[in-house]
């Protein structure tokens, strides 16, 4: 195998000089880096990335922790991480914390150990341990998909799953997600629209910041729509098919049940379609369905399901991003950015067919939701 010294001695300059344009070490002359890379091509040079990690005190390594990789929404997200963070030359530690708080500080300790320069997580619905021990640390972190109050502490009162706590001095986290409340709003006022009056949400895990803001969507939906609230049409899913399968059934059987429901992610729609599947109710005929989160299959089930698209692919990349920018200039302010989502009409609401192209003149069954809920 080739080494550095060989490469040196082809592009006729030191040691060093080879270095300092493999690591980024120090500026090179352009015709002198060029040569270095010309000699690294010419003879298969591989770098010796733990010698380089001495130097730079960098291992060009992120880790990345996402509960549910199965979940097609996630699986997506992991993919914009996994490209853009090859696009920078880095590579990527997975962990899957399963949304266990206790898990999840460990399998977060065990990435920090392997050295990772920085981690994007997406954090349980009680992160007190986790950002603790990232803030005690100084660990470069981006969370991701779901807000932290990032005030927590390791002090926080046992069963308090926020561990807020209040001051000047506490320090912030970088964050990467979607809206959520004004997409949840505007599937329910699409479904009064359509003349519904009771209008369910099936909920997903208490804690985390996506359900608390697709429930406040929900709610601000209804006022919109001048409907009232009613307690009994908001139920818990857990975020999960079974706990959503449940939470449909004991919405069918209430005396008045609703007409109309919104699933508030992508596996929760799977249990709510079986539930209605076994209480003989069809959609849209029986109930109509809305749902948060689409996905690859959803324009092939009859109906097609009307759905809120979150941006997966571009939450990783730009998570990506902003730990690279956060990488470069530790010192910088903590921002949090927040994505547009695309409402998709489909069928499953009770809305007819969109007409094909022909007829449309350029007509589109989607668009895009800025931050206060409004079609662009």
């Amino acid at each position: 195998m080739a080494t550095m010294a060989d490469v040196a001695r082809h592009a006729g300059v030191s040691v060093a000089t080879v270095s300092h344009v493999l690591n980024g070490t120090r500026p090179v002359l352009p015709h002198t880096r060029q040569a270095v890379l010309d000699a690294v091509d010419s003879l298969g040079y591989t770098p010796n990335t733990l010698a380089r990690s001495l130097v730079t005190s960098r291992t060009r390594s992120i880790g990345l922790a996402v509960s549910a990789i199965s979940n097609p929404y996630f699986t997506e997200i992991l993919q914009g991480v996994e490209a853009a963070a090859l696009d920078a030359g880095y590579s990527l530690l997975i962990a899957d914390p399963h949304d266990d708080p206790r898990h999840e500080r460990k399998v977060v300790q065990l990435l920090h150990e392997r050295r990772v320069d920085g981690m994007i997580v997406a954090p349980s619905a009680e992160p007190a341990d986790l950002v603790g021990y990232l803030r005690r640390h100084a660990v470069p972190t981006v969370f991701l998909d779901r807000l932290v109050d990032t005030r927590v502490t390791e002090d926080a009162p046992p069963g308090d799953g926020s561990g807020a706590v209040s001051g000047p001095n506490a320090p912030g986290f970088d964050q990467v997600c979607a809206d959520s409340a004004a997409p949840t709003a505007r599937l329910v006022t699409h479904l009064a629209g359509l003349g519904h009056r009771r209008i369910a949400l099936v909920a997903g895990l208490p804690g985390l910041s996506t359900t608390s803001e697709r429930v406040s969507g929900y709610r601000e939906g209804l006022a919109e729509a001048g409907l009232a609230y009613d307690d009994r049409l908001l139920v818990s899913g857990n975020s999960e098919s079974d706990g959503a399968e449940r939470a449909t059934a004991a919405l069918l059987g209430l005396p008045d049940p609703p007409t109309a429901l919104v699933t508030a992610n992508n596996a929760m729609t799977i249990g709510a379609l079986r539930a209605l599947r076994r209480h003989g109710r069809s959609v849209p005929g029986d109930i109509a369905l809305c749902c948060f989160d689409d996905f690859a299959w959803a324009d092939l089930f009859s109906p097609r399901l009307t759905a809120i698209a979150q941006p997966s692919r571009e939450l990783g990349a730009q998570a990506v991003r902003v730990l690279l920018d956060r990488l470069a200039e530790p010192g910088r302010p903590a921002r949090t950015v927040r994505l547009p989502c695309t409402f998709v009409h489909r069928t499953s609401c009770g809305c007819p067919e969109e007409p094909g192209p022909a007829q449309a003149a350029g007509h589109t069954a989607s668009s895009t939701l800025s931050e206060k809920g409004t079609a662009t």
